[in-house]
This record gives structure tokens, C-alpha cells and sequence, in this order.
């Protein structure tokens, strides 16, 4: 009952607030971090901080007193960002909660889904949106994403997908038995909705098998079929986060010895090591409690797994493309910060959202990528900025994409086998590429 108007206030204050979170990662994360955000110790030379300083955006007009120490305007981009987030949250709000933009679209007709679960897509994609802006302001100021920030962001992401299912996107499904992870869609003006062919509607997260319902072996108690696939993908991040390095100079064999050795002490001391243990244990819980139905351990199970094989298979496509693109352009063409952060993506919105930003972020950094090789023949540009640029697109716009995208996914294996092709021709446009540059600028292009 709480006007629409005060509800969109509280929202841009809120937003405000995570942008001070925002504007004290970016500097006191990265990679040589700077006295710049009023929550980070000031520097021997600065005068004491006030409380007034912690302020959201008022704070950074008093901090201007610190511009010999940090730069002349050195407040106007912090300010900026606590404005436009509180802004970019407000009408992210509007748009899933008072709209239901990302639902109402799939279906035609007017429906009143459960607000609860828009209400919990939003809480997830703010948090989302945070830690994104986070990684790519790092990443333009350094060219590097810190692993606080998207290790953080997966951790955050696994347990909301543990215990908030819905609040992955949403699919909007007609089944003619009620699913094993989701709630019923009503009329707007009451009584159960139905689709074209007159079964009833569901709102359901996309989970890693949507648009197909999720598997009845996985619904099952204790279905080891799912627990192998959940700590796989979980040991499997654990093996991208520990640090390889390739040296192949006296040959593979003691290349790949040489990895072994330093996985196995990286595993096995921490923070690996408690990620490792502590990880595993939570999901052998999650599966344990997995078909207790009165606990909705059906839905957290799904939602977890979900997650999971959308960690893996979100960073697989970029890690694919950075191995691809490495051996094509004979250089390291993208750093493994995107692979994390691509992971870090998929927990939230899942593979098949994922695979759509994969295929969207291209287009996004062009333009971009073009413009400064010719102007400064620097094709070296961030990619993460570009990766979250069109993962919060894809979110935006879910229900057309999700509408025209479900008959593709739906077709199964040949979704991989397209992704195949696409990566191959990947290569070999990259490789033409590195032909050109070397054609028209010389070798060191």
C-alpha cells in the first residue's frame, strides 16, 4: 500500500548508499589502491575525516579539500556514479517490480504473477549491477579485475540462488502438472492463467535445463546424478581460481608437472583450501535437505545446481574464447579476470543468459575497440566493462529475448554444437585479423 512515488525515493537512497559501497571497492580493491573513498583510512597528510564526508554524494562536495592530495576533480566521478546507480536502481525498480517487464512480456494478456518473486529478481540484480560496476571501473582505471570482487560476487550469488530459487530469471512456463520449482500465475482479475493450448501458466526460474522442465531424476531425494554434476562445477571454479602458469620451455611433461605441483599446494593451503572445504560441505547439506518438499528443499536444490552449471558453462565460453583468441593473435588476447567475472555473471543469470551476453558483448566493445586502434593503433582495451554492458541489456530486455530464444534452446545438444562453430570462426576471424595488422603496420602490430 506504500505509494509507488515513496517506494522509488527509498530505492534511489538505497542506490545511493551501495554506490559509496561501489566507489570503496573501486579504490580500495584495486590493484594499488588510492585514500580516495571516506570509508578507506585517510592519508597521513589529509585532514581527519568527518561523519558528514561518509555522506552518499553530499559527502564528496566536502571531500574536495583533498584535491591537492588526489587530483584536481578528482570527486566528480565517485559523485556521479552514487547518482546515476541510485538513478539506474530506481528504474531497474519501476521496471521489474511496478512494470514486471521481465515476465509480463513472455505471455500475452494481462497476468498477475507472484510480486514476492519480481520483488527478489530485483534484489539479486541490484546486487548484480553492483559488483559489475565494481569489476569494470577497475578494470578501465588497471585492466585487471580483483578476485575480492568477483569471488565475493559468486559466493553472493550461490547462497541468494540457494535460498531465493526465484530469484533467477524468469520463465513463464505452460505445463500441465504443477513443476517441481515454481508458483502459479493468476488472471489479473483473479482465477488461474492459462496458455495458448489451455494448460495453466507457471512462473518458474530459468533453470540449467529451461525451457525443459527440470529433470524428475534431479527432483528425487538424494539423486547422486545432481550432487556429482553441483561439486563438479563448484571444484572445477575452485581449479580456475588457483594460479597456472604455462611454462613450456623444457616441454610439456615438466610444464604439466610443474602446474600439478603448484595446484596442489594452492589447494591445499588457503584461502583455497577453506573455499575448497567449506564449499563442498555446504552443498552436500543443500543436497541432503534437497527433497525435504515442506522446506522447499526441492526449489533451494534447483536453484543452487542452476547456479553452479551456470558458473561453469558462462566461464567455459570465455575462457574458450580466451584460449582461441591467445593462439590466434599469438598474444594473451583477454585476461582471466573476464573468465571469473563471466563466471561471477553466470551464478546470477545463468548460462543461457550468459551465452546471449557472450554473443552481445562484441558488438558493445567495437565500436570502442576500432575507434582506439585507429586513433592510437592500441587494440588492447578492458572487455569486462563490454561483458556487463550487455549482461545488464540482457536483463533489461528478458522477455522478448527469452520469448525469441526458448525454440533454440530448447533444441538441446545442437546448442553446443552451434557454440562450437561460432568459436571456430572465432579463430579464424581473429587469425585474419592478426594478418591484416601485421600486413598494413608491421610485425610488432
Amino acid at each position: 500500500m506504500i505509494p509507488l512515488s515513496l517506494r522509488l525515493a527509498v530505492v534511489f537512497v538505497v542506490g545511493a548508499c551501495l554506490g559509496s559501497l561501489v566507489n570503496w571497492a573501486i579504490y580500495s580493491l584495486a590493484w594499488r589502491p588510492r585514500a580516495v573513498s571516506p570509508w578507506a583510512p585517510a592519508l597521513p597528510e589529509a585532514a581527519s575525516r568527518r561523519v558528514m564526508d561518509r555522506l552518499p554524494v553530499l559527502g564528496w562536495l566536502g571531500l574536495r579539500r583533498e584535491a591537492a592530495l588526489h587530483g584536481h576533480g578528482f570527486w566528480v566521478r565517485p559523485l556521479v556514479l552514487e547518482i546515476v546507480l541510485g538513478v539506474l536502481l530506481t528504474a531497474l525498480y519501476w521496471w521489474e517490480v511496478d512494470r514486471l517487464g521481465l515476465i509480463q512480456g513472455q505471455v500475452d494478456g494481462a497476468i498477475s504473477p507472484p510480486l514476492w518473486a519480481a520483488r527478489l529478481q530485483f534484489l539479486s540484480h541490484a546486487l548484480l549491477l553492483c559488483w559489475m560496476l565494481s569489476a569494470s571501473f577497475i578494470d578501465i582505471d588497471e585492466k585487471y579485475i580483483p578476485d575480492e570482487i568477483t569471488v565475493t560476487g559468486t559466493l553472493l550469488g550461490l547462497a541468494i540462488a540457494t535460498v531465493a530459487p526465484m530469484s533467477l530469471l524468469p520463465h513463464v512456463a505452460e505445463r500441465a502438472a504443477a513443476p517441481d520449482v515454481g508458483q502459479a500465475i493468476s488472471l489479473l482479475g483473479g482465477g488461474q492463467a492459462f496458455g495458448s493450448n489451455g494448460r495453466p501458466l507457471w512462473l518458474e526460474p530459468v533453470t540449467a535445463v529451461s525451457p525443459h522442465a527440470w529433470p524428475p531424476i534431479w527432483a528425487q531425494p538424494l539423486s547422486w546424478q545432481s550432487l556429482i554434476v553441483a561439486l563438479g562445477c563448484y571444484w572445477l571454479w575452485c581449479f580456475a581460481l588457483a594460479p597456472r602458469i604455462w611454462r613450456g620451455r623444457r616441454g610439456s611433461i615438466f610444464a604439466l608437472r610443474l602446474i600439478a605441483a603448484r595446484l596442489r599446494r594452492e589447494l591445499f593451503r588457503p584461502p583455497l583450501r577453506t573455499l575448497l572445504i567449506l564449499g563442498t560441505a555446504t552443498i552436500v547439506v543443500a543436497w541432503a535437505f534437497g527433497g525435504v518438499g515442506r522446506w522447499g528443499g526441492e526449489a533451494a536444490w534447483a536453484g543452487l545446481t542452476t547456479a553452479l552449471v551456470g558458473l561453469v558453462a558462462s566461464g567455459a565460453i570465455v575462457w574458450a574464447v580466451r584460449l582461441i583468441g591467445s593462439a590466434a593473435l599469438r598474444r594473451e588476447a583477454m585476461g582471466f579476470g573476464d573468465v571469473t567475472l563471466m563466471m561471477m555473471i553466470g551464478v546470477f543469470l545463468g548460462w543461457q543468459a550468459c551465452l546471449i551476453t557472450f554473443f552481445l558483448a562484441p558488438f558493445a566493445g567495437l565500436v570502442a575497440g576500432v575507434s582506439q586502434f585507429i586513433l592510437r593503433r592500441d587494440d588492447v582495451i578492458p572487455y569486462g566493462p563490454f561483458l556487463c554492458l550487455a549482461a545488464a541489456t540482457v536483463v533489461v530486455a528478458w522477455a522478448p529475448i527469452w520469448k525469441w530464444a526458448q525454440p533454440l534452446f530448447g533444441m538441446g545438444g545442437l546448442v553446443p554444437l552451434v557454440l562450437v562453430v561460432c568459436l571456430v570462426l572465432l579463430g579464424l576471424i581473429l587469425a585474419v585479423w592478426q594478418m591484416i595488422k601485421t600486413a598494413l603496420f608491421g610485425r610488432g602490430a
